[in-house]
């Protein structure tokens, strides 16, 4: 009877991880950030879309730095002063 209850857990347990991993997939678009543009190219403050589209793409970051047509941008200035406002950690690839 232990046997089958910890067998029961532990497949409760393996769905669960697998349900999260698919929850935390991220599809990696730099077009999701174009809310953006304004706050990183005047004074303007960002605005609350640009902050939850820039979380949700903080996984891939690292790749738009290594994409020599994004870099320009994702290194400026004015998207330090976007991320740090947002709360998101710049990314050290």
């Amino acid at each position: 009877m232990k046997k089958v209850s910890f067998f029961i857990i532990m497949a409760v347990v393996v769905m669960f991880l697998a349900e999260a991993k698919v929850s935390e997939a991220v599809t990696c678009n730099p077009g999701e950030l174009s809310s953006c543009l304004g706050a990183i190219t005047s004074s303007s403050p960002p605005s609350t879309t640009c902050c939850s589209k820039l979380k949700e793409q903080k996984p891939c970051l690292c790749g738009y730095l290594k994409n020599p047509s994004l870099k320009q941008y994702i290194s400026s200035p004015g998207a330090r002063k976007v991320v740090s406002a947002c709360g998101v950690p710049y990314p050290s690839c």
